[in-house]
């Protein structure tokens, strides 16, 4: 007879033994309340129109903003981020400094439909520049600092405008601190900033420069990428010197963009500081889900949901994602 010696005496399968064991000793969960939705909306357009790199994700109009939004709502997804799809598009983003332009608009419309929803402005200037650079360029460059004085103005066009979050995206060097002296001075001293603090330099984002029409090359002498100031993807530790920035100049809550590809960063992120870390899935990622389970490769339920997992396990507190309505669906016929 074998002693019992041989057997191992640690045994984790002990613990998958079935669905109820397994529920009772998950380390992490999803929720619906887990999801942010990103929202396109298509200034002087018809009709709302499909994205042909991002299946089943719609250029809003703004006389469909309001229905998206309260679909939303309805589905328990209780943030929201709109990017605009300038027409009104010029060297330095001027539309959306003006009260009256589509960054303004299109948050009054969707806070007016869904008054509970939190409301993200992406704070940038690629849709709205005709380079589509994320801010008015010198020297072959953008001008970091002529960005930040713009960006202050758009921030508070947006706080002014119904906005509850400030989520700045452009990466130039002082923008947090440089948004916040801009909301303060106007009063707006409990709006918090998401910084888009740790954003890389990614061939992930293509299908999303399509749906928001910021390809880069409408100027012979401008750059023809963003490397100058968004991040190398072969650095970590230039990552949390960024974060670090931002936490000092008065981030509320930080952000790591794209998301998979960067799991680490999301872990030291929130190891390092802990405070809100948020993930982007963004658009690349869920266009090759999307297209391999049309090749029928993979069921797009199940990596969908095992995707957003892996964020949380990282340490995600919210999740920037096209698949938020999917997922949200999900989670209630679960």
């Amino acid at each position: 007879m074998i002693s019992n010696t041989h057997f191992p005496s640690a045994r984790l399968r002990r613990l998958r033994s079935s669905e109820a064991m397994r529920a009772l000793v998950q380390e992490n969960t999803l929720s619906v309340n887990d999801f942010i939705l990103p929202i396109f909306v298509e200034e002087d357009a018809a009709e709302r129109s499909a994205i042909s790199s991002l299946p089943g994700v719609f250029r809003e109009t703004e006389a469909t903003l309001p229905a998206a939004v309260k679909e939303a709502a309805d589905l328990g997804i209780k943030a929201i981020i709109l990017f605009g799809v300038s027409k009104h598009k010029d060297f330095t983003g001027s539309d959306s400094m003006k009260p009256g332009g589509l960054l303004a608009r299109m948050i009054k419309i969707a806070k007016n439909a869904s008054p509970e929803t939190l409301v993200i402005a992406d704070t940038c200037f690629c849709e709205y520049t005709d380079h589509g650079h994320c801010g008015p360029l010198a020297h072959g460059d953008v001008d970091n600092d002529a960005t930040l004085e713009n960006l202050g103005k758009q921030a508070v066009v947006a706080a002014n405008a119904g906005a509850d979050i400030i989520a700045p995206s452009g990466m130039m060097d002082g923008m947090v601190g440089a948004i916040r002296r801009a909301l303060d001075s106007e009063g707006h001293t409990g709006t918090p900033i998401l910084s888009y603090a740790v954003k890389y330099a990614s061939a992930f984002y293509g299908p999303f420069r399509d749906a928001a029409g910021c390809t880069l090359g409408q100027y012979e002498d401008a750059p023809k990428t963003r490397k100058t100031y968004q991040m190398n993807p072969a650095n970590g530790d230039e990552g949390m010197r960024e974060a670090a920035l931002d936490v000092a100049e008065g981030a509320d809550m930080l952000m790591v963009k794209p998301g998979l590809p960067y799991l680490d960063m999301i872990r030291r992120l929130k190891d390092a500081f802990h405070m809100p870390v948020f993930a982007y899935h963004v658009s690349g990622e869920f266009a090759m889900l999307k297209a391999a389970a049309a090749n029928g490769w993979l069921d797009y339920d199940t990596c969908l949901m095992e995707s957003l997992m892996s964020f949380k396990r990282a340490g995600c507190d919210a999740i920037l994602t096209y698949g938020a309505k999917d997922a949200a669906r999900i989670l209630r016929n679960a």
